[in-house]
């Protein structure tokens, strides 16, 4: 499968079955987007706590912690780490976690692609982003003005490592894991699954049936909205960070 990118639009080649294995937004994709908005209505998020609004402003990954560089700016890139932080902060909101708790939906949220290595089905990507936080919890920690502790580096890696798995697929140890960090598992799982609207595939975009969140379907027009805005303003020649947090101003989440 090709890794260069194209000049045909994402969703013509979903429909072709032909997506390379690094996917990068167009115009094309993004107007198809905005065509098939479902009936969402309209609505605003709640405010978030200025803490989770600065750990936001932090969210974006140096690229360096990558492990392909070329995802930087694709759809699994630092804008879908961007927005899925700013979504685990509104469910987090929701569910009106303390601070430390907050704190580690969002970092988890924001790392759990950093080791991917394509846009495809990448299988154990997210164990491999478990293993990378927990051999640099210090410098993730740092990096968001944060002190790692063991509890919350276990918590964050084991959301980090489940994210991907499916819950009709967890084994034993899979659900003994999910047992210490159930809430941040299901908060950052039910944040990756808010952001699929940048799919270029209508049957790819959020299912509730595949997340244990109350509070998802409040959070749809928020997150289609953050789709849309951060991804038209990239394609405008914003940086994918200043983009993000371009749509996060717009949606008065910071």
């Amino acid at each position: 499968m090709s890794t260069t990118p194209t000049t045909t639009s994402l969703v013509d080649l979903a429909a072709r079955r032909q997506l390379p294995h690094h996917q990068y937004m167009d115009q094309a994709t993004v107007e198809w987007i905005k065509a098939n908005r479902p009936d969402l209505g309209t609505a605003w998020p709640p405010p978030l706590r200025s803490a989770s609004k600065h750990l936001l402003s932090r969210s974006a990954l140096p690229a360096t912690w990558l492990a392909e560089p070329r995802l930087y700016t694709s759809i699994h890139g630092v804008r879908h780490s961007m927005r899925t932080a700013a979504l685990a902060a509104l469910l987090a909101e929701a569910h009106e976690l303390g601070e430390l708790e907050t704190a580690t939906v969002i970092l988890a949220a924001a790392v759990h692609d950093c080791q991917r290595l394509h846009d495809q089905d990448d299988q154990g990507h997210g164990a491999r982003a478990a293993i990378w936080l927990a051999a640099n919890a210090d410098t993730v920690w740092n990096h968001f003005g944060l002190v790692a502790t063991p509890r919350r580096i276990i918590q964050a890696a084991t959301a980090i490592r489940l994210h991907d798995l499916p819950y009709d697929t967890f084994g034993a140890d899979d659900h003994a894991d999910h047992r210490r960090a159930g809430r941040i598992c299901d908060l950052v799982k039910a944040a990756d699954a808010l952001d699929r609207y940048r799919l270029p595939k209508l049957s790819w975009w959020p299912d509730a049936r595949h997340v244990r969140e109350p509070s998802f379907d409040q959070l749809r027009a928020v997150a289609f909205d953050l789709v849309v805005i951060s991804e038209t303003a990239h394609l405008a020649g914003a940086s994918s960070a200043e983009a993000v947090m371009y749509a996060l101003a717009e949606k008065g989440l910071v």
